[in-house]
């Protein structure tokens, strides 16, 4: 009988139930941009040659962004094209010149070029030096249920 009031008691205190644990995040990858390197032309127009490191590909998808190094060797370009999203290019070595919307801008190393959605973009290797630069933007959103 004890037992029996000690557990109405409790059921009737009004606390709420304690909520359910947050949906665990997958773990972290480490990736080393050796594993990821390839020779390819650069996309949007296969001007030139270039070294692609393609580092989110070696992320599970689904996964919400692309992380990329890339060099562009001597003359070489990624064309202009239109982007539906956001696009950083991060300098790291080099000299580039890029173009949005018809928009041109002189890029050194530790400069950033930020492209906006629906602008038609690109980026020129220029000087004597490859131009190796980051570039980041994010995956469409995965459909519920693929």
């Amino acid at each position: 009988m004890i037992a029996g009031l000690l557990l109405m008691a409790a059921s009737t205190t009004g606390a709420p139930a304690p909520a359910p644990p947050p949906p665990s995040a997958p773990p972290m990858a480490v990736i080393d941009e050796k594993d990821t390197v390839r020779e390819e032309a650069p996309p949007h127009g296969a001007i030139g040659m270039s070294t692609a490191y393609r580092i989110s590909d070696a992320v599970p998808a689904p996964r919400a962004m692309e992380f990329r190094r890339r060099v562009l060797h001597k003359g070489a370009a990624i064309g202009a094209h239109p982007i539906a999203h956001d696009e950083v290019y991060y300098v790291l070595s080099g000299e580039g010149e890029v173009v949005s919307d018809g928009q041109r801008a002189v890029l050194r190393p530790g400069m950033t070029a930020y492209l906006y959605n629906g602008a038609v973009v690109g980026i020129w290797q220029r000087g004597e030096a490859p131009l190796s630069l980051v570039i980041a933007y994010p995956n469409p959103p995965v459909a519920a249920g693929k």
